[in-house]
């Protein structure tokens, strides 16, 4: 085990675990930590020794933050091969962890957005505490859900995908875990504990062991609303959204219409359509080869390269969208976004 490593990987007393190991950067991912973790998850696919898979991170500030966004966004400014190559490198990480044969425990203690959310909601096990925050923030610079958004994001209770996809809410434990985005809830200061138990119990069932240790994660907030999130957001273009919010005129709505309104109206469309496809596709690694088409053009448009400027370089937050409003963001654009590549050029699962 390589200390300095971004990721740290050995096996103990039957787990494999995977520490994610750039706590400066809130384990924000690279493609070399992409594969590293392929690598090794590989080696232990076909090691009877190795019962499940553990993932968690080192240090205080979260389990991962998301992808590398200034590395895309430099990418996407010139001809995007950079970002073409991680994205294809991280969904076929996504994908590995989704269709492992072992199980694996994700400890999301602590922030959870974008790509951290892509390795740990393929997890069987989901554990999360009192300082996790888990969000899919991308229509706030110009970019969709990706890593897997589009198949999650439609499996969950109602519209709620839709409307975590569009507002880019943040959720709390006692949120994510009513809505089964993650499984159980461990105090913080347990976590330590959980994992002893875990390698302690050989770990070829962690569920039993997370099922033992978990406790409740207490009332959650968003069941006051979730009425009005699946009557809000059920519909299939973004105008109608909108004009449902304005029209139902409660406090709640007009809140959820304000924040879509500073969103890229582009990813708005782009989001909907992502995750509306995603529902009716048969297979993760369908929805991955649609989201890596879809990730390759959107680096390179206006929006992701203003989001970026506007929240990450100059974290100015006043972003200048084009097209400014819904309604020129057309069904050819669109169309073109979600084409699917040739066929030399298409994602395939490792």
């Amino acid at each position: 085990m390589i200390i300095d490593s971004e990721v740290l990987t050995r096996v103990e007393n039957g787990v494999g675990r995977i520490t994610l190991n750039r706590p400066k950067a809130i384990h924000a991912l690279n493609r070399g930590m992409c594969e590293a973790m392929i690598e090794a998850l590989l080696a232990w696919r076909g090691d009877e020794a190795v019962k499940s898979v553990l993932i968690d991170h080192a240090g205080e500030r979260g389990f991962c933050a998301g992808g590398d966004i200034r590395m895309i966004a430099e990418s996407g400014a010139g001809d995007a091969s950079e970002a073409k190559a991680f994205f294809r490198t991280e969904y076929q990480l996504n994908h590995l962890m989704f269709e492992y044969p072992k199980p694996i425990t994700a400890i999301v203690d602590g922030i959870v957005m974008g790509g951290g959310v892509g390795i740990s909601e393929p997890a069987d096990v989901r554990i999360a505490t009192e300082r996790t925050t888990y969000a899919m923030p991308e229509t706030g610079i110009g970019l969709f859900p990706d890593v897997g958004g589009g198949w999650f994001l439609p499996r969950l209770p109602g519209q709620t995908g839709v409307w975590l996809a569009l507002t880019g809410a943040r959720l709390k434990a006692a949120d994510t875990v009513a809505l089964g985005i993650h499984t159980h809830f461990v105090a913080s200061e347990g976590v330590e504990a959980l994992k002893a138990e875990l390698l302690a119990a050989l770990a070829a069932d962690p569920k039993a062991v997370a099922d033992r240790v978990a406790s409740d994660a207490g009332p959650a907030p968003l069941d006051a609303h979730r009425e009005a999130v699946d009557r809000l957001f059920a519909y299939d273009t973004v105008e109608e959204i909108f004009a449902a919010l304005e029209a139902d005129g409660s406090d709640w709505a007009l809140k959820q219409l304000g924040i879509l309104k500073t969103k890229s109206p582009q990813s708005l469309k782009v989001s909907l359509r992502q995750i509306r496809t995603g529902a009716t596709l048969a297979t993760f690694a369908d929805n991955m080869a649609m989201e890596y088409a879809l990730g390759g053009r959107v680096v390179q448009t206006h929006d992701f390269q203003e989001g970026v400027r506007a929240v990450i370089v100059d974290k100015d937050n006043a972003p200048k969208w084009s097209p400014a409003d819904l309604s020129g963001v057309s069904e050819t654009t669109l169309d073109a976004l979600f084409a699917p590549l040739p066929a030399d050029e298409a994602w395939s699962p490792i």
